[in-house]
């Protein structure tokens, strides 16, 4: 598995989602859930399955009306990986001084 170069909030919010499915998801499902456009969604998955992070399979459910899914899932290391991107990727609870009394 290689690390990968750039990891961004859109790169978060993926792994985020296919760390929360107990099924493998498909794209247009992985950018409904994140609100990121398939111009980058598409381009993360492909990038983070050449990584190693990511396996991909045709559906093949041939009573599914329309046109065939590509399913995406991560791999044990993609998850192990996917868990240090979101959690440093969450937000930090922010320190506010209160006034002395």
């Amino acid at each position: 598995m290689e690390p990968l170069q750039r990891i961004g909030k859109a790169t978060a919010d993926v792994l985020e989602v296919l760390l929360g499915a107990d099924e493998p998801r498909w794209g247009l499902e992985i950018i409904k859930l994140t609100g990121r456009p398939s111009g980058s969604v598409y381009p993360l998955l492909d990038r983070l399955e050449r990584a190693g992070w990511v396996t991909s399979v045709w559906d093949d459910d041939a009573e599914r009306r329309g046109p065939r899914r590509r399913m995406y899932r991560l791999t044990a290391e993609g998850a192990a990986e996917a868990r240090k991107v979101v959690a440093r990727a969450a937000p930090r609870p922010r320190f506010v001084p209160r006034a002395a009394t």
